[in-house]
């Protein structure tokens, strides 16, 4: 009897060992954000590198370890880790900044460390004085997956300022929340801009550490400058996995529903339509005072460390509700739902405006933000969004092939 007892439960352990692996399989629409383990949440595989040297860290707010999701520079400190300044980019290393907001160098007041501002400040990379007191940098942000999101541009001013100054980066990679997703224009660097500075589609399909691959192996530096780079992967990760960001990656992206709506719904920065900045569900909707004909409304205000000014303050906005909607058809489609956008100009009434403004000095037109003139004038001559598709894929079959040469996961 002992022996059928000990036989049922070899039976249980292997069951249970085959469902954790079949758990492991990659589908869409599956939850599979617990078995994943950054780059910074895997200590002993850096810890023992960064010891006894001056450390130089970009983080934000994102830059989290651990179940209690404590701050990678507050847990490096308690470590022993001697970390002689951090750099911000946009938001500030604490995050208390709205986005496109001035940004100043500053001392941390929870650790005393110097912080030098790499956004709004006049200066988008660590001088050679900055870098003179470091042994090597570190660089971990949370990217969302999308060319108009500054972390990437952060990412390789931060390589060129390492490779001017023949120091080493180390990058604590993280996962992409909308990895599954490559698609849009690629841009033609004629439209390069801060919000877009390198020939990729709006949503690229990469991890951090994977676009630095990319940076240097397509010679993208200034002078083709290569940078030193050792990259410390994320484990159990796959680019088709729903990934759920332990904290929001800025101010503005606040939900899981805003960071997955955000590589289609960014694209209305370059028109009159509001995506929700001024509310407490920015990127979830879409509207603007003149769509009557809308059931749902919102109000735009003025909200402190979100959107001070935001567009159509004050004013009622009629339009759509996306906070309900089914992400998972994004995931399974692969693609942006560019029908909003359709969708948006046709109910505008004053055609002419709707293209004609741009919501601020950093995000720029929408010219910029699609990385192509074209995608506006397919808008406007009433061209079906499988028509405006069609005229991306040349540029996304060669960026897919291109890519595979830098992916750390399949």
């Amino acid at each position: 009897m002992r022996f059928v007892y000990v036989v049922l439960f070899a039976f249980v352990l292997l069951t249970a060992s085959l469902n954790s692996k079949a758990a492991a399989i990659i589908l869409p629409g599956m939850q599979l954000s617990a078995s994943i383990k950054t780059g910074a949440d895997q200590t002993e595989k850096y810890l023992p590198y960064l010891k006894g040297k001056r450390v130089g860290i970009l983080a934000n707010p994102t830059s989290v370890i651990g179940k209690h999701n404590v701050h990678l520079v507050d847990s490096l400190l308690k470590l022993g880790i001697h970390i002689v300044k951090v750099f911000g980019p946009e938001h500030g290393f604490r995050g208390n900044a709205s986005a496109g907001a001035h940004v100043a160098d500053e001392v941390d007041s929870a650790t005393g460390i110097p912080l030098i501002s790499l956004y709004g400040s006049g200066k988008s990379k660590p001088s050679k004085a900055d870098m003179a007191d470091i042994d090597i940098m570190v660089y971990d942000l949370q990217d969302v997956g999308c060319r108009f999101y500054t972390n990437i541009n952060a990412l390789a001013r931060l390589m060129e300022a390492c490779a001017e100054n023949n120091k080493e980066l180390l990058i604590l990679d993280r996962p992409n929340p909308n990895g599954y997703l490559i698609d849009g224009p690629i841009l033609d660097m004629k439209l390069k801009s801060g919000i877009g500075m390198f020939p990729i589609p709006i949503a690229h399909g990469l991890t951090i550490g994977e676009f630095a691959q990319m940076v240097n192996g397509e010679g993208w530096l200034p002078n083709h400058l290569q940078c030193n780079i050792r990259i410390i992967p994320v484990a159990n990760y796959n680019h088709n996995m729903e990934y759920t960001l332990p904290v929001k990656p800025s101010p503005n992206l606040n939900t899981q529903q805003s960071i997955l709506l955000y590589p289609t719904l960014c694209l209305f920065e370059g028109t009159v339509i509001s995506q929700g900045r001024g509310t407490y569900f920015p990127f979830a909707v879409l509207g603007n005072p003149d769509l009557k004909g809308y059931s749902f409304s919102f109000t735009p205000t003025s909200i402190k460390g979100m959107a001070e000014t935001p567009l159509h303050m004050n004013n009622t906005c009629y339009g759509l509700d996306l906070r309900k909607y089914d992400v998972a058809a994004l995931h399974k489609s692969k693609r942006l739902h560019i029908e909003w956008m359709i969708e948006m100009y046709k109910a505008y009434p004053y055609k002419e405006k709707f293209f004609d403004f741009k919501q601020s000095k950093e995000m720029g037109s929408i010219d910029k933000l699609a990385g192509t003139t074209a995608f506006k004038e397919q808008i406007i001559a009433g061209l079906s969004a499988d028509e405006i598709r069609k005229t991306w894929e040349p540029g996304l079959k060669a960026y897919k092939e291109m890519r595979k040469k830098y992916l750390l996961y399949p």
